[in-house]
């Protein structure tokens, strides 16, 4: 009947709808916290944080890169530190990933397992 039918495609679109939202929410959060940890790593090296904002806010100016801005690097450093029990679930996450895998190369993916 027409009723069921509609209560079946309306079923369909819930579940997947929510299950599309959780993946995309999965995807930005890990990207979010691996860039904190890229950054973080960064200052641990020893480098100015001056000069790394400054390049920071040369970068977002590029077309590929414009949602990249100083203050983007300075939430994504604060999701790093202030979650840093999500290091074990993104690292499940990526290599879950066979895409993100291949391409993050074992210099940046090693970092992160050694936290």
């Amino acid at each position: 009947n027409f009723e069921a039918l509609v209560k079946h495609i309306s079923t369909i679109q819930n579940t997947l709808q929510a299950q599309a939202a959780h993946a995309v929410n999965l995807a930005l959060t890990s990207r979010n916290w691996l860039m904190g940890c890229y950054i973080v790593e960064f200052e641990q090296n020893g480098e100015d944080r001056a000069a790394y904002g400054e390049n920071f806010a040369e970068a977002g100016t590029t077309t590929e890169n414009k949602s990249l801005n100083e203050r983007r690097f300075r939430e994504v450093r604060r999701l790093y530190l202030v979650y840093p029990q999500l290091k074990e679930p993104i690292t499940q996450y990526i290599a879950s990933q066979i895409q993100i895998r291949h391409t993050l190369s074992a210099e940046f993916i090693e970092p992160i397992r050694r936290l």
